[in-house]
């Protein structure tokens, strides 16, 4: 399962996709990213069991040929995982946020793709001169977003991502 998405902000505490359908210990294999939600920046993991993680070190292109995280990174990650743990202020803030924030969004005419509980708002623009300009101009308000355009999704689906 990639969770790249939704560590750190689905399920009650942020354990992802397995947590808010109670399904934890029942995935074979989750990747994830400590790179989006846990605020690492850089690097991922693959949680698995030992057999499957083994043929990973040993056949994975892509563990191969990569570095490890840096231990700073590691340590942050696993601390908002305690965080996390914790309290569910950070999840019931982002999902207040996400909330505000889509709804405004549709009110002022935007087409918002996704999920209406997903932090990860896609606004619709269609053409990716458009969506390039729009991206330029919020940056000029250092307000970031990423411009996406065919070949990254289809013709005519070009949009920001916020």
């Amino acid at each position: 399962m990639d969770e790249c998405h939704a560590t750190g902000v689905f399920g009650k505490k942020g354990g992802g996709t397995p947590e808010l359908f109670g399904l934890e210990g029942e995935i074979d294999v989750i990747s994830s990213t400590l790179g989006k939600a846990l605020g690492g920046g850089t690097g991922g993991y693959t949680a698995a069991s030992q057999e499957v993680v083994n043929v990973l070190r040993n056949k994975g292109r892509p563990y191969l040929f990569s570095n490890s995280i840096a231990p700073p990174v590691a340590g942050a990650s696993i601390e908002v995982f305690k965080m996390l743990e914790e309290s569910t202020d950070l999840i019931d803030d982002l999902a207040k946020n996400t909330a505000q924030f889509r709804k405004g969004m549709k009110a002022a005419g935007f087409t918002i793709a996704g999920h209406d509980s997903c932090p990860i708002a896609p606004v619709m623009l269609g053409d990716a001169r458009k969506a390039a300009a729009m991206a330029e101009e919020l940056m000029n308000h250092d307000i970031y977003v990423i411009a996406f355009s065919y070949p990254v999704v289809p013709m005519e689906k070009a949009r920001i991502r916020t």
